[in-house]
């Protein structure tokens, strides 16, 4: 069960993934959490680092897709100005809005890549969906409170993860 939460990739920031390393593992689409991953609570229009990292995406002919469990509302008035996809109550950890997102591209589950802060949702939602993932660590370092309860769950997996995983590591891009 352990190793349900236990993310492909542990990587800093997702802005240091290339579209090169994305496409040198396989990987075609790129689905990802929202808050606190792509964009935090008090920026909602991204920060530059965001904006270069999606344009390096497009160019490069991978879509990026926002898998969130917010309402549609919320996400779409979140992303207006991204102008990003989106699939909303996606219901994580369990793999509806991932497995929705990628029979839509018509992707098979080693072609996308599930990118989130947190492994009581994003990360265990990748497992239930058979996908790749990579944990980023939190823009900020506050959360809504409806994230603070996993948060206070997610101590405890991570401190098992660490004690069966000894080799678990953060990483500043998939090459390291």
């Amino acid at each position: 069960m352990l190793e349900e939460f236990k993310p492909t990739w542990m990587v800093k920031s997702i802005y240091s993934v290339s579209p090169e390393q994305l496409k040198a593992h396989g990987i075609r689409a790129v689905f990802s959490d929202l808050d606190n991953t792509l964009i935090a609570w008090n920026n909602p229009e991204g920060t530059p680092e965001l904006h270069q990292w999606m344009a390096e995406l497009k160019e490069a002919g991978i879509p990026l897709i926002v898998i969130s469990n917010n309402n549609k509302k919320r996400v779409a008035k979140a992303v207006a100005n991204l102008k990003l996809p989106f699939m909303s109550r996606s219901l994580k950890p369990l793999s509806f809005g991932i497995t929705r997102a990628r029979k839509k591209l018509g992707l098979a589950k080693n072609e996308v890549v599930m990118v989130g802060d947190q492994l009581m949702t994003d990360m265990l939602a990748a497992h239930q969906a058979g996908v790749r993932s990579i944990l980023v660590k939190p823009i900020l370092q506050t959360d809504k409170w409806t994230t603070r309860m996993n948060r206070l769950i997610e101590k405890y997996v991570w401190r098992e993860l660490h004690r069966h995983y000894p080799n678990l590591k953060w990483q500043e891009d998939l090459n390291d």
